[in-house]
Parts: structure tokens; sequence; C-alpha cells
């Protein structure tokens, strides 16, 4: 019989947001395969096209990053802001396969949804930050983070592999239907709970940039944002090209692919489950740091795939398996480091400054990506994409994170 965890057990508050943010990361993972299944098999999009898409739901990071934490800080109201923006995005994603049905899907729609999905996903995810420390004590961050990685490693085992079957059985466009559906229950469950959220504060000047200089000022935060940008780059450089690469480059049908991918949730699951031990034994700052590691490092085999279908699928699911481990460990202490040492009055302008940069990169990666795919192609490119990524760990060693055994004091 399974042992409900005491997180989920004792705080009915959590166990909702869980509950929601659950559902909404399964019908994610469809959509991660689902969407660029969608340009490459029936709009036949070329490398460039598929650095457009990828770029266009993570440019809105660069345009609205720093003024969306300071206007969700200043409104306050964050659980309204996430059911809205659920709201939002479900009826987005709808879109596409609507259009299919009428046979007038086309890349720019897809491009115009993926900005638009962006928005709304940035908007959700500063309001999360603040409403996280509103439901979960300060004891129970590293748990509570590492149940909702857990249910996103989750979502990565099922979504794609889900997401690969639903592609072949119904088309690309028809499995988003389940991702539209999944937005509703997540606004469904936060709109079931209430809890107290942090203080607003009144507008003043320098408000909107006091999150960016809360990052610059502060060692640790600052070097971890450095590291994780620098992996980003070079991950969405990857990531432009990798869907591309696996299917017409090593063949690999969408079934599989998805099979593939779920690998690497396998491996995030795993990573869910043993990091509060690692933090405990590690310290919390070396364990940061074992992620920014192991997250890149497996990658190295998908280049290298070669030679007989099944080495190549071999090769494949340890490098997706090793990434998903090693993206756990780096998610949930980095987040439970940040949760610990952000003051509660400027946590989303943390969040907005921090994003602008580690997730305004993402864009500015998967532009390269489409660039370089195709100009010194595909292959070249995740040479280049892997090793960057690899290097992004120096930027922490001479920071306080590697000598950080346990949680931090909040840093005014």
């Amino acid at each position: 019989m399974p042992v409900v965890p005491p997180l989920l057990r004792e705080n009915a508050v959590f166990r909702r947001f869980w509950l929601g943010q659950s559902i909404s990361l399964f019908g994610d993972q469809i959509s991660l395969i689902a969407v660029p299944l969608t340009a490459v098999l029936v709009l036949h999009a070329n490398a460039a096209q598929m650095g457009y898409l990828i770029a266009a739901e993570l440019v809105p990071n660069l345009f609205f990053a720093l003024h969306a934490g300071a206007w969700v800080d200043r409104r306050g109201r964050r659980r309204q802001t996430m059911i809205a923006t659920d709201l939002g995005r479900g009826a987005l994603i709808a879109t596409v396969p609507l259009a299919y049905a009428f046979d007038a899907l086309t890349i720019q729609q897809l491009y115009v949804v993926a900005f638009l999905v962006g928005t709304l996903s940035l908007l959700f995810q500063v309001s999360h930050a603040s409403l996280f420390v509103s439901i979960v004590p300060r004891e129970s961050y590293v748990a509570a983070n590492s149940l909702l990685a857990g249910s996103r490693a989750f979502s990565f085992v099922a979504g794609p592999s889900l997401g690969g079957i639903l592609v072949q059985l119904l088309k690309a466009p028809f499995a988003l239907v389940v991702d539209a559906v999944s937005y509703l229950f997540s606004a469904f469950y936060l709109g079931s709970i209430s809890p107290e959220e942090p203080p607003t504060e009144e507008a003043e000047r320098g408000q909107v940039v006091a999150g960016a200089r809360y990052v610059m000022r502060t060692p640790a935060i600052r070097s971890a944002l450095l590291a994780t940008a620098t992996i980003n780059l070079f991950n969405f450089i990857f990531w432009a090209l990798f869907i591309l690469y696996a299917v017409r480059s090593l063949h690999v049908r969408a079934g599989t692919l998805g099979l593939v991918l779920g690998a690497g949730a396998v491996g995030g699951l795993i990573g869910s489950l043993i990091t509060t031990r690692l933090g405990r034994t590690m310290g919390i700052g070396p364990t940061f740091l074992l992620g920014c590691i192991v997250f890149p490092t497996p990658l190295l085999l998908v280049p290298l795939a070669g030679g007989p279908k099944p080495l190549v699928l071999a090769m494949l699911f340890l490098a997706e398996f090793g990434s998903g481990l090693g993206v756990m460990i780096l998610d949930i202490s980095a987040a439970s480091i940040f949760a610990a040492l952000v003051p509660h009055r400027l946590r989303s302008r943390v969040s907005g400054a921090y994003t602008l940069v580690n997730y305004g990169v993402r864009p500015v990666g998967s532009l390269i990506g489409g660039f370089l795919g195709s100009t010194i192609g595909l292959r070249p490119t995740l040479w280049i994409a892997t090793a960057g990524a690899i290097a992004g760990f120096i930027w922490l060693l001479p920071s306080p994170i590697p000598k950080m055994r346990e949680l931090p004091e909040p840093a005014e």
C-alpha cells in the first residue's frame, strides 16, 4: 500500500495546489512533443522555422519579465492571476486543433499561440514563487519542491509517451486537446484554495528594477543565474533541433520518440526522490552544483548516436535518462535555495529579474540553434550545444554555493 507523504496528508491547501499543478504538467508534456511534431509532420517546418517556434514561446521573458514581477508584487492576488492565465492558455491551445479541423492551420498561427501562451506562462511563474511560500512552511521547502518536481518527472514519463501515441493515432494537433483540458483542472484546484498571500507594496521609484538589483548584489543568486542561464542558452540550441534531428537524421518514429523522452522522465522521477537525501548528505549547495553537471553531460550521447538502430535508441534513452536525473536535482535544490534566501516582499520581482535572463536566453538559444542547424548542419550544432551547456557549472565554483550545507537565511 503506497505511503502518502506527510506534507500531502497534513497540508490540505498544498495538496490541492499540488493536484492542480500535477494535472497541468501532464498536459504540458503532451504539448511538448505534439506542438513540434505538428510543425514537422503537418506543416513541414524546416530548421529555421523550428527555431522560430521555440523562440516565440520564450521571447516574452525578454520583453515582459521585469515588469511582470513588479506588477504581481504591486497588485497581489497571485492566485487569481494564476487562474486567469490557466484559462487563457487552455483557450489558446484549443485553437490549434480547431484550426486544423477546418484545414486552416498555419505555422504563423503556431507562432502566435506560442507567443501568447509564453506570455501567460510568465505571469503564472512569477506569481507561483510568492504563492508557494504562502502555502508551504519554511522547513518543508525541499519536501514540497521534491513533490512538485516528482509530479513533473512523472509527467515526463507518461506525457511524451502518451503524446507520441496520440500523435500517431489522432494526428499531432488533436493531441493538444488534452493539454487544453488540463489547464481547466489547474484553474479549478487553484480556485478551491485561499491562502494568505504576502502583502503588496505601494508603487515607488525603482520598483521595477529592485529584483534585478537584488540578484546582482547577492553572490549566491548571481552565480546561480550565470550558471543556469549558460546551461539554458546552450540547452535550447540543442532542444530547437533535437526532435528534427531525431525524426529526419536518426529516423525515429513519433511513438518511439515519445518513449525516448519518457526515459528522461524516469531519470527525473528518480532525481526527485533522491534530491532531499542528497541535500542532507552533501549539503544543498553541492547538490545544486552536482545537478548543473549531471543535467547537460549525458546529452553528448545524442550527437554520438550512430550504428544499428537498437544502439541509436539505447544512446538516446541513456541521454534522456541521465539528463532528466540531473535537471531534477538542479531544479529542486535551486528552488529551495531561492525560496529560503529571497525576502517575501521581493519574491515576484526577483523571480521576474531571474526569469528575464534565465528564460530570456532560451529564445536566443533557439534562434541560434535554427541558424546554426541551417548553416553548419544539425549534428555539429548539437556538439556545440552540449559542450557549452556542460561548461555552465564553472560560474558556481567561486561562489558561496559549493560551501552551502544548509538552507540559507533570507538576505535583505
